[in-house]
């Protein structure tokens, strides 16, 4: 900008010339500067007033476009962060049939540190220590001071725990939010439920994923986000479940056996009531799973479904079964019984000499190989295998747990007449408990095929005929004179009218033949036995009985009183009342007068 002197030099000269005053030249010349000033200040002042008014007009059709189109919306919760919103997608909760919660959810939070911002890092290791007694001192403290910038510590903490560490008050220790999985009943169900864990996590969420069991096997229905406030609901009852497992616990322990298993089963729909396997774990601090040993050796080993067993005579009633089904025999036909049956170089004997000959009905009372394995040869082997195969056994168990696909039955690679003799009785072909428990809830319910479930109120229409309701009958009072006149004797409950069979198998050596000391011992059972309403199987694995002077393994002295305890427990919880048992009309004979 170019200025104008205040006292220009010609203007000077003229004015003098004229004889005027040469300073009014200068101060014309300040006045119109500071007009000039003054116009150019007014001009700026205008236009910033201009932009901002520019401004506050963008702002205010800003604001007010964002309100209408908020009024315009559905009203919706705020959340906390995008990034963690796919992480914390809620897990639904589980139940049992009376809605009594068995899994839910829990808040609490991890401890994470960013070791550069410690303070102390020796002082801080020394006193997650005595917080956290699990933890390793020294390797915290190489953690600590090493190179790392981010270190977890804890994936999950207790509030308390969360204050001990804030009153630690290192600014490198941090905390994140957590929703973990919560069993508030502990033990109970444990294999069922299996377990949960992480499986996608970071600072500020993680995503709970099912490990094993129902959790693993219906993942994806209890991630459902929009089935995540549903509760899955399972065919288990509580009590009963707990009333099971309390009983198998003392009765594992009275017969001295390394395991145990239990299966209570509605027989008209398959729903799986209660089911244990011992020994247990807790799903709330599930131990790793074993690298070396025996598998049944691990608490993480469902006996009820994993367990597969030669599981002995309580398979002489398909046996019997299928031969009434053909109409090869009835109850009253008399069946050679002499001992041993020889066949080739084997040769199948009777825990007792029964005499040349029993009918039908006692071979199932009294449990006579020989009488079963006669009548097995009647049948034939496609026969039986047939059979058998419409009854389940020839497929792994469907049962909703992941431990279940690997139930698949053991079966003779050659299924010859030899195998057919012995699966008769037991012999030669392993299954799961909870094969035996559906096999039998096939014969409780009159003869249709029962597919097991945990869920409740899902079952399945009835499944297709096995056996004729004559047939079904006909076992079902066999099975009732096994208990009041035969090797079941000690399971006889007041007012619940059981029936059932008893098992007794030698296990197998790993190196070939049969333990002498070792056995697998069961009572298949169903009650009220003239109209069952219930299943039950009781396996103990290496019972030994010792209130005798002889030590005793079969089942009728160790399977068969935990059985029937369990019954005297739990038929009340399930809504049974005690009643008289109605009088077999077949064996009512005229008075005479």
């Amino acid at each position: 900008m170019t200025r104008i002197p205040l006292r220009p030099l010609a203007r000077i000269l003229e004015a003098r010339s004229r004889g005027e005053n040469p300073d009014a030249i200068e101060r014309e010349n300040i006045r119109l500067r500071h007009e000039e000033m003054r116009d150019r200040a007014r001009r700026r002042a205008e236009g910033r007033l201009l932009v901002l008014a520019g401004a506050f007009l963008c702002a205010f059709v800003l604001v007010g476009g964002r309100m209408a189109i908020l009024a315009q919306s559905e009203p919706g919760e705020p959340r906390t962060s995008v990034a963690g919103a796919g992480i914390l997608a809620q897990r639904a909760d589980i139940t049992d049939r009376q809605g009594r919660i068995l899994a839910t959810n829990f808040d609490t939070y991890s401890l994470y540190a960013q070791p550069e911002d410690l303070i102390d890092p020796a002082a801080a290791a020394d006193k997650l220590v005595e917080i956290f007694p699990d933890l390793d001192r020294d390797r915290l403290l190489r953690d600590f001071t090493g190179d790392r910038k981010f270190l977890w510590v804890k994936k999950t903490i207790s509030p308390e725990q969360q204050q001990a560490v804030h009153d630690i008050g290192e600014p490198g220790l941090l905390f994140g939010p957590r929703e973990m999985r919560l069993y508030p009943n502990g033990r109970l169900a444990a294999h069922v439920l299996g377990g949960a864990s992480f499986g996608r996590e970071g600072v500020h969420a993680a995503e709970v994923v099912g490990v094993a069991g129902i959790e693993k096997h219906l993942d994806d229905r209890l991630r459902d986000p929009a089935r995540a406030h549903e509760p899955l609901t399972l065919s288990l009852d509580l009590s009963v479940q707990a009333a099971m497992e309390q009983v198998l616990q003392g009765g594992m322990k009275i017969m001295n056996a390394k395991g145990a298993s239990g299966i209570l089963m509605e027989a008209d729909t398959g729903e799986v009531v209660a089911v244990a396997s011992l020994p247990d774990f807790d799903p709330n601090d599930r131990p790793a799973v074993p690298t070396s040993g025996n598998q049944d050796d691990s608490p993480l080993f469902n006996r009820a479904v994993q367990g597969v067993y030669e599981l002995g005579s309580v398979f002489k009633v398909f046996t019997i079964a299928q031969a009434l089904e053909l109409g090869l025999v009835g109850p009253a036909t008399m069946v050679n019984t002499e001992t041993p049956l020889t066949w080739g170089r084997f040769r199948i004997r009777d825990f007792r000499n029964y005499g040349p000959e029993l009918s039908v009905e006692k071979v199932i009372v009294k449990s006579s190989n020989v009488g079963t394995a006669r009548i097995a040869m009647d049948i034939g082997a496609a026969r039986q295998r047939a059979f058998l195969d419409d009854l389940g056994f020839m497929e792994a168990s469907p049962l909703e747990i992941t431990e279940a696909s690997g139930s698949s039955p053991l079966l003779p690679k050659n299924w010859s007449e030899i195998s057919t003799m012995t699966i008769s009785y037991g012999h030669g072909l392993s299954t799961s408990p909870m094969h035996l428990a559906a096999g039998y809830a096939t014969i409780a319910n009159g003869g249709r095929r029962v597919v097991p479930t945990l869920l409740h109120g899902e079952a399945a229409a009835p499944g297709e005929r096995v056996m004729s309701e004559a047939t079904a009958g006909a076992m079902r009072r066999m099975m009732r004179r096994v208990v009041t006149e035969g090797t079941a004797s000690l399971g006889e409950v007041t007012g619940y009218a059981v029936g059932g069979k008893t098992g007794t198998a030698d296990k197998p050596r790993p190196t070939g033949g049969y333990y002498d000391d070792k056995v697998i011992a069961t009572f298949a059972s169903v009650f009220p036995a003239h109209d069952p309403d219930y299943v039950l199987v009781v396996t103990l694995d290496e019972p030994v009985e010792t209130s005798g002077e002889k030590p005793r393994r079969t089942a009728g002295w160790t399977a068969v009183p935990v059985a029937a305890e369990v019954i005297r427990r739990v038929a009340p919880l399930l809504g049974l009342r005690p009643a008289i048992e109605p009088a077999d009309l077949a064996a009512i004979t005229r008075a005479s007068n």
